[in-house]
């Protein structure tokens, strides 16, 4: 082929993608061009490669303009994104760290949002076990860089209050809303769950509670043999076993339970053809592993500010 002309045609950010692409873009037979549906069946989402050799730099930076345009621009919160930038200059600017963690706060949440998003994305090509796995795991990337950046500060409190708040929130603010949504939007539907799933949950919350209730009992009651050594080794100790028991549970999701969850109705919403069914990947698998890691870092990057902010407004 003597150039490589790519078409791209966006009726609007939330609608299906259609890019043409030529033969050194989808190397899949001997046909001239390809259309590449990123709002289509999985079935029917070919994956190509951005750095062919023939391919020109203006042809990539389309591609890649497109795909920023789909990460960043399909959701009204992305608006806060700026907030980031912003945080920035006001640090380097008047240092005012009151404006800094305000906007430090307003630029992590779009970015956590985001990263949710292309998490769930990656998830189209692991499947369901792998892809719940990530999307719990990364879902509290955001708090674990803040609370990594707070422990390296000497911040242990803001940690502790981080961890608390977190728990609480997952267990009553995040269980209750699943339960009211969901016979809200499935009002006309039993929702089931699995019961050796939610057994397993339940085990798992309850080593949590103890790992945390133990030093504190220890601690509150003086009854340690060593002030302070003793209730340090139990924390390490307790800390270790949730460790190897998160570990323990991921092998038993992927190994032991591959066919965990049970949707909603399962026979009704194959007879209603449910939009879930008809829901295809915006990017491929590899741009979604090079988002993680752009969301990650800049999570990461904003955090230090938010977490810098507050360790001025303490000593202050």
């Amino acid at each position: 082929m003597a150039g490589i002309q790519p078409h791209i045609e966006m009726e609007s950010l939330e609608e299906h993608y259609v890019i043409e692409e030529d033969e050194c873009l989808i190397n899949r037979g001997p046909t001239d061009k390809r259309m590449l549906y990123l709002g289509a069946a999985p079935n029917r989402y070919y994956p190509f490669s951005l750095f062919s050799e023939d391919c020109g730099w203006k042809e990539i930076w389309n591609i890649v303009l497109s795909r920023t345009k789909v990460v960043f621009f399909s959701n009204k919160i992305n608006l806060l994104v700026p907030c980031g930038p912003l945080a920035v200059l006001v640090d380097l600017v008047t240092g005012h760290q009151g404006s800094v963690f305000l906007l430090s706060l307003l630029g992590t949440i779009p970015l956590a949002e985001r990263l949710g998003w292309v998490t769930e994305q990656l998830a189209f090509y692991t499947g369901p076990t792998v892809g719940g796995l990530l999307n719990a795991t990364f879902g509290n990337a955001t708090e674990l860089i803040i609370s990594i950046h707070a422990m390296k500060s000497g911040m242990i409190r803001v940690v502790q209050q981080s961890l608390l708040g977190s728990i609480l929130s997952n267990m009553l603010l995040v269980l209750g809303s699943a339960f009211f949504y969901g016979g809200i939007v499935h009002s006309n539907k039993e929702q089931v769950f699995n019961k050796a799933n939610a057994e397993i949950n339940t085990g798992l919350l309850l080593v949590v509670v103890m790992g945390l209730l133990f030093p504190a009992v220890l601690h509150f009651t003086r009854t340690e043999l060593h002030v302070g050594k003793s209730e340090l080794a139990l924390s390490r100790f307790s800390s270790c076993v949730m460790l190897v028991a998160y570990v323990a549970f991921i092998c038993f999701q992927l190994i032991g339970q591959r066919n965990v969850s049970i949707p909603v109705n399962e026979d009704e919403s194959e007879a209603d053809g449910s939009s879930d069914d008809k829901e295809a990947p915006k990017i491929t698998n590899w741009e979604s592993i090079i988002w993680l890691f752009i969301l990650t870092t800049s999570i990461s990057f904003l955090s230090e500010y938010l977490v810098n902010a507050i360790e001025v407004r303490l000593l202050s």
